[in-house]
């Protein structure tokens, strides 16, 4: 009987995903990776051997000191300093708070506006699904970086402005997803049978119709955090992005890029290292996601 039990538990829907995603060691390394760095983006003002941010504790003659370096406080400089005489160290820490929040965060709500709109589109149909479809191919004709660059332009710099940014140019990926998906379960029988039912629109819509929609849109979600990264990184770099007192990796890297060829690389050299594994992790475990949840894409 036990063992009858556990050949149950085994084939359960949670142990057949977890068996299947472990079949990669790539996107268990990944996802290892990410969950590290974002323990250390969450506990970073604990971590961090300093706050880089808090005037009180610079010394701008620690300014530009190589990696290992020692300041006369006794404070050890693993990664060097930047100009300010900031902890580099310290400074990815907290950079990883804001991008994994900026890249996070836009791409939670971009998902659940583009997903309701999708959904609705592919629901409703009509001159409704017409106008949502239009902006969406309105939208993505439009190169994503230079609408955000344009969006910020306008607001101004800011977290806010940034995820708001993003917002914008992401939602309608995941309307387009979410319709394609939505379109191949409009038809089934449970639709069908909540429709003969007279059950509210909203209902059908995310009480039913959502959930068998999920596996599309955790994927994309998954890979579209790490596109949101990559633009905020590159919209910071350009200087548009976040402001010189709540860092991210780009803004790091910027910071650096003027000392390159003078030889203090490391200013530049370790926020890229930092922001390179971030993408890379995230995209591994989306890459899995995408064959687990989709065995028909399977390389």
């Amino acid at each position: 009987m036990s063992d009858v039990a556990a050949v149950v538990r085994e084939e359960t829907p949670f142990h057949r995903f977890v068996h299947e995603f472990a079949e990669s060691k790539l996107a268990v390394a990944g996802f290892v990776v990410v969950a590290i760095i974002a323990f250390l983006a969450v506990f970073a003002s604990v971590i961090a051997p300093q706050n880089p941010y808090d005037l009180a504790q610079l010394d701008i003659m620690d300014g530009r000191l190589p990696p290992g370096s020692v300041s006369a406080d006794g404070l050890t400089f693993w990664l060097g300093t930047d100009d300010q005489g900031r902890d580099m160290l310290s400074g990815i820490l907290y950079g990883l708070r804001i991008s994994l929040t900026v890249g996070a965060g836009s791409a939670i709500i971009a998902g659940i506006i583009g997903s309701a709109l999708g959904l609705t589109a592919a629901y409703v149909g009509g001159k409704i699904e017409t106008g949502i479809m239009r902006l969406v191919d309105l939208q993505l004709s439009f190169p994503a970086i230079l609408v955000a660059l344009m969006i910020l332009a306008f607001l101004g710099k800011g977290v806010l402005n940034v995820t708001l940014a993003l917002v914008i140019v992401e939602w309608a990926r995941y309307a387009r997803t979410a319709r394609g998906a939505a379109l191949v379960e409009r038809r089934r029988e449970y639709i069908e049978a909540a429709e003969c039912l007279a059950l509210p629109r909203w209902r059908v819509l995310f009480r039913h119709l959502l959930p068998n929609c999920m596996p599309p849109l955790i994927v994309i979600g998954t890979i579209q955090i790490a596109r949101a990264i990559t633009l905020e990184a590159t919209l910071s770099f350009l200087g548009l992005g976040v402001p010189i007192t709540e860092p991210s990796l780009g803004l790091l890297i910027a910071n650096g890029y003027q000392y390159m060829l003078s030889g203090k690389y490391w200013i530049s050299f370790y926020p890229g290292i930092a922001l390179l594994v971030t993408i890379v992790a995230i995209n591994l475990v989306g890459d899995q996601l995408r064959d687990v949840l989709n065995p028909r894409l399977r390389r």
